[in-house]
């Protein structure tokens, strides 16, 4: 069964190129924050009120934007500028590339080429992924695309990903199946995927929301934010959320070599793991139990970044177990320790005081890498 429910494309598509640096910001904010702050772009760009004030009233004339309210009040909205719906039944007979091909791609055939191949590698991954996967019988697409951003959402009636990945990786909770998932080579089924798919797709998007069952998981550029947030509303299946906005020169190929060893034909060797999805509620990183949770599948990576945005301190016991046990038993796999506090920094450097790797102790800290 297919059933369109919406398709329109109307004829005022946006050029980045044409777009200002102040009308970027300005879509930015509205797609970040849900309005527009002019006091934050006065300041960002060293112009006045009326200058923005003109740059808002040109979108308006240009059909991108729209407003209500007078002066000071104005409410701004962006205007959906193309978009399409539909409802496909899940056979075996469905496939990704040609539901991209015939009902997805002519919509966004303005897009700059690096935007359009995002979009597709996105669209292909996760609704192959429902076809596969969910357990379900139908899955839904849509897409918007306005002057702030291309936003595609793909939802299925399975079982969800989060208890599907807890139930066949015998994890104890749905929160353990997103540190997993952020990790990459997750698979539930090995024979036919690589579990590469969710790992890099959520790295090309501005924003990648996955929500199911009482959970969901964020990631967000450019703070390169990863986030866990509970709902009290649960949502059956599973529904995938991916933007990017037009001007981005993000590439396929950039998201892939971040992760890739040129010494090993390129394969995936390369993982980054944001701590942030290892704590469950409110619970700091103290114990070796957790520590080994975060461990889990390490060995099949040749390099790991640890990302502790968020993290303000950690336990001597999980500290232990990742820098000084697990390292002596994998000396073979090296560690990295992206954006930790001096605190952090302070009880790790104190578990590998006891091995003498003082060399060890000044590579592993790398503030500045952002995978």
């Amino acid at each position: 069964m297919l059933s369109i429910a919406l398709c329109f494309v109307y004829n005022c598509f946006v050029d980045p190129i044409e777009l200002h640096p102040i009308q970027k910001a300005l879509l930015e904010q509205l797609h970040r924050l849900g309005h527009v702050d002019v006091g934050e772009i006065v300041v960002q760009f060293g112009v006045t009120r009326q200058a923005v004030s003109q740059h808002l009233r040109h979108m308006v004339k240009k059909g991108w934007l729209t407003s209500q309210g007078r002066t000071r009040k104005k409410n701004w909205r962006v205007l959906p500028l193309a978009g399409t719906t539909f409802e496909d039944a899940i056979s075996s007979n469905l496939a990704e590339d040609q539901v991209w091909r015939q009902r997805v791609e002519p919509t966004l055939k303005n897009l700059p080429d690096n935007v359009r191949q995002i979009c597709q590698h996105g669209f292909t991954e996760i609704y192959n992924n429902a076809i596969e996967h969910s357990e379900g019988k139908t899955i839904k697409f849509s897409l918007v695309y306005s002057a702030g951003g291309v936003l595609l959402r793909v939802e299925d009636d399975g079982v969800g990903i989060f208890n599907k990945i807890k139930r066949e990786c015998g994890l104890d909770d749905p929160r353990e199946a997103i540190l997993e998932l952020s990790k990459g080579k997750l698979t539930t089924d090995p024979t036919r995927h690589s579990g590469e798919g969710i790992f890099f797709t959520s790295r090309m998007f501005d924003d990648f929301h996955i929500v199911s069952g009482q959970f969901v998981f964020l990631h967000r550029k450019p703070d390169n934010d990863w986030l866990i947030e509970s709902q009290t509303q649960e949502v059956s299946g599973t529904r995938v959320d991916m933007s990017i906005v037009p001007w981005s020169e993000r590439t396929v190929s950039q998201v892939f070599d971040a992760f890739a060893s040129p010494g090993d034909d390129y394969g995936f060797s390369h993982t980054h793991v944001p701590l942030a999805l290892a704590r469950i509620g409110q619970e700091q990183l103290v114990s070796r139990s957790q520590a080994k949770r975060v461990l889990t599948r390490f060995e099949r990576f040749k390099t790991v970044s640890l990302d502790f945005t968020g993290i303000d301190e950690i336990g001597q016991a999980f500290a232990d177990e990742i820098f000084r046990v697990f390292q002596r038993q994998h000396p073979e796999i090296k560690i990295e320790v992206l954006r930790a506090n001096s605190q952090v920094q302070k009880m790790i450097q104190h578990v590998l005081a006891e091995t003498n790797t003082d060399a060890q102790q000044g590579s592993l800290f790398n503030k500045n890498a952002s995978p």
